[in-house]
């Protein structure tokens, strides 16, 4: 029996790294892919995600995709990030803000696309992706409802029927983190940071949650953060 094989999406951040760690307890992982699309941490991201893929002995790859600039976003720089406070983090209405700007046109949906098209070539059973239902309520692209649907058009677009698994989806910053501890995953290797510093911001929405789950689990890491 062929021992199942996968592409990973790997930003760099929490999710998808622990997606990464977690998927090769059950997959041989054939390429960590890396997307440059010209976002505001592009820099950290691709240092960051590099590091963890190093660690985990994983084939890596950055994939520059400079036509993104034509979109609008937080994320691309064209927009103001907003700095949420720690009880904002609950309220929906201030979170569909917050998403809304950071939010970039279809992006989730063009990487899975094009990891998928990697996965067919290198003859890879799945696509991994790192998602959480904690963020899933205000991006429906972080849902299982989107990966469901993802599958079914991907029969149709990949001649071997790659499918999309997120090992992470079902968990929420705090478990992921929690996890992450439990596998002792190297946390300083992480970047979940919307920009590019010499440290997380501690100040944006990502890097609130991250800091937030940190510390609901004893493990704060306060170095991590330049606040």
């Amino acid at each position: 029996m062929n021992h199942p094989s996968a592409i990973v999406l790997l930003s760099g951040g929490l999710d998808s790294s622990v997606a990464l760690a977690l998927s090769l307890r059950k997959q041989t992982i054939k390429l960590a892919l890396h997307i440059n699309y010209g976002q505001r941490a592009a820099r950290s991201e691709a240092l960051h995600a590099a590091a963890v893929a190093e660690f985990l002995g994983v084939p890596f790859r950055v994939l520059e995709l400079p036509w993104f600039e034509s979109f609008d976003s937080g994320l691309l720089g064209t927009a103001e990030i907003p700095s949420p406070s720690r009880t904002d983090l609950d309220d929906l209405n201030t979170s569909q803000q917050t998403a809304r700007a950071v939010w970039v046109p279809n992006r989730n949906g063009i990487f899975i696309e094009i990891a998928a098209g990697f996965a067919e070539q290198y003859g890879a059973d799945y696509v991994i992706v790192g998602f959480n239902r904690e963020e899933a309520q205000t991006f429906s692209d972080n849902s299982q409802a989107y990966v469901e649907a993802l599958n079914q058009a991907l029969r149709y677009s990949t001649a071997n029927g790659v499918r999309i698994v997120s090992p992470t989806a079902h968990m929420d910053k705090v478990e992921i983190v929690e996890t992450a501890l439990s596998i002792k995953f190297p946390l300083e290797l992480l970047w979940s940071c919307y920009f590019s510093t010499k440290k997380m911001c501690g100040a944006c929405e990502s890097c609130m949650r991250l800091k937030r789950a940190l510390e609901i689990n004893n493990s704060a890491h306060h170095e991590l953060f330049a606040n």
